[in-house]
């Protein structure tokens, strides 16, 4: 189908379906069997077999103001992985209660000795039956207080090279020997959290992908995280005042409120405008000129997204330049208000630094361009082929 096809088809299901009046369960209970939520999925996983449908499709619930998945962690990364290493019964019993909302999910990669090299991690996982228990320390973990899952990775295999003793796990966070610590940041929001397991145990059953193949699982993950920052760009606030509607922003703003660094406000574009005609800056050409450039460029960024693979680094380094370029045009906008007013602009612009470290530092991010786009030479890594277990750690 082209977009066109594909765009008039679901413009028709929505105004057929769309009931502003309905609860917001009702309502994405609905859009799930349609196959309209994530249409890019397979037909048997409540897609459309649709592969770049998604921006579309969100395009057209915006339109008619109808409200679209759950955003983040679930739908962007959780839902993707499952979906390409998962096994059926997986697929089965997680997919669903993601798209309607039922379940929340973190992310449970990096740690305080493993953050680029997210491989070095030392979570352990030993098997115990038809379980494992696992025991260690994950850290900068987004939402971990809200989640009732966790994208987890721990090394299994201490006798193999760090990269191929790790196994991925959907990990049931609401249970004894997990705790979680909010850590206040310098925004003065806690949006980040440290999470201390001790012991806690996961069915094999929630082993995504193969024993000790957690590593490919895992760079599928980080793979979609650098392109989900472009449906995160796309998707518009809700509107209207119907039940679906309110109990959608009741959602939103419990699940983002301490996130003001997140390119949904501090890397969008639409949200510059109205602050300059709120001022009166938009009669200046210098605010015009750099208004246009941002959206320019944010509509590069968007089309980047739709790249599979290591592409979604550029769309990262994107990400940063956007949101760099956002708190630029709001400080030339608001000028010394800007970092005096307390309100979102001055939030903005002492958390915009963050996102070049969020999902992936920019050197990280240049690194994957030059290694598996440009097909340079890899950096030397002494440690890549002998056991963990003798891998030197915590030298000081």
């Amino acid at each position: 189908m082209t977009d066109t096809d594909v765009r008039a088809e679901a413009r028709s299901w929505l105004e057929a379906n769309w009931d502003p009046d309905l609860s917001l369960r009702e309502w994405r209970e609905r859009l799930v069997d349609s196959g309209w939520a994530c249409p890019s999925w397979p037909t048997e996983y409540y897609g459309r077999g649709l592969p770049e449908a998604d921006a579309v499709v969100d395009e057209e619930l915006a339109r008619i103001g109808a409200v679209g998945t759950p955003t983040g962690v679930s739908t962007g990364l959780a839902g993707p992985t499952i979906l390409t290493h998962g096994s059926d019964e997986l697929k089965r019993r997680l997919l669903r209660p993601i798209l309607t909302g039922e379940h929340t999910w973190c992310q449970l990669f990096s740690e305080p000795g493993s953050g680029s090299d997210l491989a070095g991690l030392t979570t352990r996982a030993d098997r115990d039956g038809d379980e494992f228990v696992i025991s260690g320390q994950k850290v900068w973990n987004t939402s971990a207080h809200h989640a009732d899952y966790g994208l987890l990775v721990a090394r299994t295999d201490w006798d193999a090279p760090k990269h191929t003793g790790i196994t991925y796990f959907a990990f049931p966070m609401r249970q004894d020997g997990v705790e979680v610590r909010p850590l206040r940041q310098m925004n003065g929001y806690s949006s980040f959290n440290e999470v201390f397991i001790s012991e806690a145990r996961v069915p094999v059953a929630n082993v995504v992908g193969d024993i000790g193949k957690g590593w490919g699982v895992a760079v599928t993950t980080l793979g979609v995280e650098r392109a989900s920052f472009a449906a995160f760009a796309r998707r518009r606030a809700v509107v209207g005042d119907g039940r679906a509607a309110k109990e959608a922003q009741a959602e939103a703003d419990s699940y983002f409120q301490t996130y003001v660094w997140y390119p949904q406000r501090a890397g969008r574009a639409d949200l510059v405008i109205p602050r300059a005609q709120e001022t009166g800056r938009n009669r200046d050409p210098l605010v015009r000129q750099k208004i246009a450039a941002l959206v320019s460029l944010q509509r590069v960024a968007q089309w980047t997204a739709q790249r599979p693979g290591p592409h979604g680094s550029l769309h990262k380094l994107l990400t940063t330049k956007i949101a760099r370029a956002c708190a630029e045009v709001h400080a030339l906008i608001s000028g010394s208000d800007a970092m005096l007013t307390g309100d979102v602009i001055a939030e903005v612009l002492v958390s915009v630094p963050a996102i070049s470290i969020a999902g992936g530092t920019d050197e990280v991010q240049r690194n994957i361009i030059g290694e598996r786009v440009l097909g340079l030479p890899k950096d030397p890594q002494v440690d890549r082929d002998i056991p963990f277990r003798d891998v030197p750690r915590n030298v000081r």
